[in-house]
């Protein structure tokens, strides 16, 4: 007699192969997916440093992207792959990522700022035993603006004069602005003081080009040998005299706080004449930062190519530099010999630590008297209009 227990044995059978099948597909059950542990840096003495940007290059613009990078040393050794770091900063800073792990012993962030001035970022790490830190300061600046030439026409007007020249030049590179800064009367007119004649006529002929010309007023530094009502009858006959003026050079600007009201009081004045009146003042050097209240921009250097070089806004602590527009901050040079020593000026003047928007070299030993345009005129057109494009700078 046969078993009727056979056929039930059969199907479970069949039904076990069926699961062992559905299971090794991953029909039955899901698996945890797999995760890394947490790496955990070994004791010993750990360091932080960060390695990018440099120290040169801590100048950025506002709103755009900064890479940062930190190298990460366990007992002398580049971290393990994933040791994670801690990056802090203020609020108004983002940093995507603010925890990042690094790779070959670096970790990498972006830094993107929406506020001006100095910025500082933290970067933390920590072993089983130690913990590192490392701050970096970067200067963040107001958007980056094109170069202009602000160029002392201290030269007299009339046939064969520079100013033909100067309006030539501007014919030739439209893009690039140009200030001119005329000075008849050395910068002191009076009550019985008459227009010249070429001089009213050249102006009228490079104002054709779109550019603007103020009028350079002498003021011996504040210190009460050209008084206030000397400078703002100065002013009040220019706008008589010479009406295609568009503001002011205020010469032999004080520096100092205890002169600042007096210049306060000089700009006030003239924007009372026409609030559309540009105001360059110059101390040339660094100011007290209160005088960004006295001027629209300010020559915070004037003198030899090779001193500009030399300059450095961290190293004499004029770091307010970077909280203004690079365009309120200009330098006149003389004694650039040569087309390149010139552009090497202008080049440097370009970089954002210097943060400077209006320049001018001469192979003139002196801007305060210049008789003529420098030999490299046109070079140093096409020098900034070549930085301010992007391209190649012209042959010297």
């Amino acid at each position: 007699m046969r078993s009727s227990a056979r056929p039930y044995t059969h199907i479970a059978s069949s039904l076990m192969v069926l699961s062992a099948l559905l299971t090794g597909c991953g029909g039955a059950t899901d698996k945890e997916p797999a995760t890394n542990p947490p790496v955990t840096v070994p004791p010993g003495p750990i360091a932080i440093t960060f390695s990018s940007p440099v120290a040169t290059n801590n100048v950025h613009d506002v709103g755009t992207s900064v890479p940062l990078q930190v190298s990460v040393t366990v007992n002398g050794n580049p971290a393990a792959n994933g040791t994670p770091v801690t990056l802090t900063t203020v609020p108004s800073v983002s940093l995507a990522p603010v925890a990042p792990t690094t790779s070959g012993g670096a970790a990498t962030s972006t830094l993107t700022s929406t506020i001006t001035g100095p910025v500082v970022v933290n970067a933390t790490v920590t072993s089983t035993a130690n913990t590192a830190n490392e701050s970096l300061k970067l200067y963040i600046r107001p958007a980056y603006q094109p170069l202009e030439l602000l160029v002392p026409a201290y030269f007299a007007a009339g046939t064969s004069s520079p100013w033909t020249s100067l309006t030539a030049g501007g014919n030739s590179y439209p893009n690039v602005k140009i200030t001119a800064i005329a000075n008849p009367n050395n910068g002191v007119l009076t009550a019985t003081t008459t227009a010249n004649t070429d001089l009213v006529t050249a102006i009228t002929a490079f104002k054709s080009t779109h550019r603007k010309v103020i009028g350079y007023v002498s003021t011996l530094y504040g210190n009460g040998a050209r008084s206030e009502a000397d400078v703002k009858t100065t002013i009040d006959k220019y706008i008589e005299l010479y009406p295609g003026l568009e503001g002011f050079f205020i010469d032999e600007m004080a520096s100092g706080i205890n002169r600042l009201a007096h210049y306060e009081t000089i700009y006030s004045y003239i924007k009372g004449k026409n609030a559309a009146f540009v105001v360059i003042g110059n101390p040339g050097i660094f100011p007290d930062p209160a005088y960004t209240g006295a001027a629209d921009a300010l020559v915070t250097f004037e003198g030899s190519a090779a001193g500009y070089q030399a300059l450095d806004p961290q190293q004499s602590s004029n770091t307010w530099v970077y909280s203004q527009a690079n365009t309120a901050q200009a330098m006149l040079t003389h004694s650039a010999d040569t087309c390149t020593a010139m552009q090497e000026t202008v080049k440097y003047a370009n970089l954002a630590r210097l943060n400077t928007g209006l320049v001018f070299a001469t192979d003139q030993t002196t801007n305060r008297s210049a008789t003529a345009l420098p030999s490299y005129w046109t070079k140093l057109l096409g020098t900034v209009d070549a930085l301010n494009a992007g391209r190649t700078l012209p042959a010297c």
